[in-house]
């Protein structure tokens, strides 16, 4: 990986950010480590809830971190599963790469995916994957089929990355990608906002910008262009499947996401949250992780 003078000092200034958010990033966590991908990049991982339990991995979604699963890490019905979160890479912990096809190629985001769920030692894992982590899961599904995982829940997820499955939101988009810091950190702010109907706690808004903050901005301007082989993935899936939206989602469009993985997959299975806006599992977390519970006994027979 090559780093220009620029790029060394917005990672300075990120791992200043790391050091001061470092509390909260261990914050519930029973066990942290790094995995290597296939191509080099370091992935951070995290675990928490019960070592010797159900094993389900959270694959967050673009500008997020492990963070995002904090009301899942800390639920008490979900404490008996081992929950397993990780930092995508160009996001929070984990390696930032600045060449744009680390971040293009969707195989790369598989293979982040697969050393996970390798070097954890996770036992047939339940993927739970919201928005881009729902992408990432579908590729995974391309790369590696389905027979080392017991199911998989999309929340909010981005089944391809076509217009018709998407809401058009440009000034954040393009903010996000701009090179003016000003438009960048406005971008992503907005776009943090749109991913709420009902928005949460100052604090916990405030920690999902101050991530936000973190994601590499190469990421951001490369990742609208990652390839996603939803045919091959949802096409050859055996597994349960289930798609949570939020019928407010301002991101995602739920009904021609959900026909379009039904299409592929018939059997996918389709929960609406009438009041959630693209974050189902934050906005109505207790129903969600009910649902998740009932899910994860059904997938694996419990």
């Amino acid at each position: 990986m090559v780093f220009s003078p620029v790029s060394a000092i917005r990672y300075t200034w990120l791992y200043c950010i790391a050091l001061l958010l470092a509390p909260l990033l261990a914050h519930g966590t029973n066990r942290a480590y790094t995995v290597e991908s296939l191509d080099g990049v370091n992935i951070a991982v995290q675990e928490a809830g019960n070592p010797q339990g159900q094993a389900i991995i959270f694959v967050h979604g673009l500008l997020g971190s492990h963070l995002s699963w904090e009301k899942q890490l800390n639920s008490p019905e979900l404490q008996r599963y081992r929950l397993i979160t990780f930092d995508l890479r160009g996001h929070g912990l984990s390696d930032k790469p600045v060449e744009l096809d680390a971040y293009r190629e969707g195989r790369h985001w598989a293979d982040d995916l697969a050393a996970v769920i390798k070097e954890s030692g996770a036992h047939e894992p339940v993927l739970v994957g919201w928005s881009l982590g729902a992408a990432v899961t579908t590729n995974y599904l391309a790369a590696f089929g389905d027979e080392q995982i017991a199911g998989a829940v999309y929340v909010g997820g981005v089944v391809e990355l076509k217009p018709e499955q998407l809401v058009a939101q440009p000034a954040a988009y393009s903010g996000m990608a701009s090179s003016d810091l000003r438009l960048h950190l406005e971008g992503e702010k907005e776009f943090v906002a749109l991913c709420f109907n009902t928005p949460p706690d100052d604090a916990t808004f405030q920690r999902t910008i101050a991530t936000a903050a973190m994601a590499s901005r190469e990421m951001q301007s490369a990742v609208h262009g990652m390839s996603i082989d939803a045919a091959k993935g949802l096409g050859s899936m055996h597994k349960p499947l289930l798609l949570i939206y939020g019928e407010q989602d301002a991101l995602v469009q739920p009904s021609a996401s959900a026909a379009r993985a039904k299409a592929l997959y018939p059997r996918t299975k389709v929960e609406l949250y009438e009041t959630s806006g693209h974050s189902p599992f934050l906005e109505e977390s207790t129903r969600f992780n009910r649902d998740l519970s009932a899910f994860v006994d059904a997938a694996t027979g419990h």
